[in-house]
């Protein structure tokens, strides 16, 4: 009997300490993502806003071949940025971690706004329609303000007396209910949004292609010709 008991604690011991190390390294792992979330939002935000200097570099260019390989690794970098920086948000959508983990009250509605700037991206023109550059600017700078202020003010000065009621107003732990109703809300409305994308791509496909109009037929060289005129006979 004795042998029993100690096998089932032990046993129980080991579950315990494997699930305590389990939860402990995802808490690790999320806490060191949203810490890096902030250089993510700046870089993406910088790539953004630096639009008009790459277009004044891109025409200074002499060599045509330059302009596209300098505008093209531009175009990837900031876009790959932004779609890297919202993968990674999509991790502060589940709620287990909001109300279990310090997060920043307001990041699935950062996230929410990336993504509306990534769909004004791939509907419309970012690049040379002004008005749909505009509108990505104001999604972009809202979701940095919405992630950026709470992560910086509440989540990295816990140890600071002074911010302590910023602290307690911004983080998800302080606010568990409000936070689940932030992120389901944020959650509709980026299953909103990816539908919206999904049937944009289905039907811009589904489209048939535009034919192309009829040009003018060239006449041929033998028609082309001057026909030869005939001597008046006398």
């Amino acid at each position: 009997m004795t042998a029993v008991l100690l096998a089932i604690s032990q046993k129980d011991l080991t579950n315990s300490l494997v699930q305590g190390m389990v939860q402990g390294e995802q808490q690790w792992l999320i806490s060191t993502v949203a810490a890096f979330m902030p250089a993510l939002w700046t870089l993406s935000l910088m790539l953004h806003i630096a639009r008009p200097y790459m277009v004044r570099m891109v025409r200074n260019l002499t060599l045509r071949f330059a302009a596209d390989v300098w505008w093209l690794s531009f175009v990837l970098v900031r876009d790959a940025v932004m779609i890297i920086t919202f993968a990674l948000s999509f991790v502060f959508f589940l709620p287990g971690f909001a109300r279990n983990i310090a997060l920043p009250l307001t990041g699935p509605v950062a996230g929410v706004f990336l993504f509306w700037a990534l769909l004004v991206k791939l509907t419309g023109d970012a690049d040379d329609n002004p008005r749909h550059y505009r509108l990505a600017t104001y999604f972009m700078v809202a979701g940095a303000l919405l992630w950026l202020v709470p992560q910086v003010l509440a989540i990295e000065t816990t140890s600071q007396p002074f911010f302590a009621p910023v602290a307690s107003a911004l983080t998800s732990t302080s606010h568990p209910d409000l936070a689940t109703w932030i992120l389901a809300g944020s959650v509709v409305l980026v299953a909103l949004t990816g539908a919206y994308i999904f049937n944009f791509v289905i039907g811009d496909a589904m489209r048939p292609a535009p034919h192309p109009a009829p040009q003018p037929s060239k006449p041929s060289p033998a028609e082309a010709a001057p026909l030869p005129v005939e001597a008046d006979p006398a």
